[in-house]
């Protein structure tokens, strides 16, 4: 296959995770006014577990989900549990459109987070790039005026951090463990752990749900393993960005579903953290590229 054909593969297998995910989440959003948020992140995982686990078994056997470093997983497996918890907690009164503008702080979370945790290098200018979208994120949250300053906006935040810090750990796995372990113990503890932890204040499960259960299962499934190949087979500055068409996506569901639409100012702070997540991203291929020419 040529490398034109590969990135194509990559672009399309990314542009079908994030629609993928953009349904799941719509689906998390419903559940979320009639559950609570640890017994929702438990379905979530549960729902995936099955699909994720006979692909698994399917790819590298049982023998390459046993043999991995379980303290990382188990570290993981606590990172899910609390982002799967604080973004549906959010989800509650949030619209997808404004949970994903703040979300979008996670890759430069990310970035500034690997200097301390994985000795990294990161220039000024890519400082000056994590300092801007910070602003952008103060921009939709409007600490000071009417804003989403509030336990579920910075829910979101709580949500980007540990999804920021479980992908520090997913660099360090990667060195040793196989994607598919990854996803099976991830969706096995988020299961177990936020199970565990929803069971004083279980809600019976309606008939009526069980389609949106399922739903969930089936789109995190396809959204991982539709991820996993973007990046298996598509170089990281290509496939990254697409990851901010989940804005699109979250302005559709909110139109469609629930009728609401993100006003100027949501719009402005997303702006201005997109544009320097894209920066960062070209810093950073620009940095790769100086190192490894």
């Amino acid at each position: 296959m040529t490398a034109d054909a590969h990135s194509t593969r990559a672009v399309i297998a990314m542009l079908v995770a994030v629609a993928a995910f953009s349904l799941m989440d719509a689906g998390l959003k419903t559940l979320a006014g009639q559950y609570p948020p640890f017994q929702v992140a438990a379905l979530r995982g549960a729902a995936s577990l099955p699909l994720v686990l006979a692909w698994a078994l399917a790819t590298v056997g049982a023998r390459s989900l046993l043999r991995v470093r379980w303290s990382l997983h188990l570290l993981r497996g606590v990172l899910g549990v609390a982002m799967m918890a604080s973004f549906v907690y959010a989800l509650r009164t949030l619209p997808l459109s404004t949970a994903y503008s703040i979300f979008f702080i996670a890759p430069l979370l990310i970035t500034a987070l690997s200097v301390p945790l994985l000795r990294e290098r990161v220039g000024p200018r890519r400082w000056t790039a994590i300092g801007i979208g910070l602003a952008g994120v103060l921009v939709v949250l409007r600490p000071t005026g009417q804003g989403v300053l509030t336990l579920a906006g910075l829910a979101v935040l709580l949500a980007a951090l540990a999804y920021a810090v479980s992908a520090i750990t997913v660099r360090l796995l990667a060195r040793t463990d196989s994607t598919e372990s990854m996803m099976v113990w991830a969706m096995t503890m988020i299961a177990l752990g936020a199970g565990a932890l929803a069971l004083p204040d279980w809600v019976p499960i309606r008939a009526a749900d069980g389609w949106i259960i399922l739903s969930i299962g089936v789109a995190g499934a396809l959204g991982q393993y539709a991820i996993t190949e973007a990046f298996r087979v598509g170089q990281a500055s290509l496939i990254a960005p697409i990851e901010y068409t989940a804005l699109l996506w979250g302005v559709i569901l909110d139109a469609t579903l629930w009728g609401v639409l993100p006003d100027s100012v949501t719009w402005l702070g997303a702006g201005i953290i997109v544009a320097s997540g894209l920066y960062l991203l070209r810093r950073e291929r620009i940095h790769a590229e100086a190192e490894h020419p």
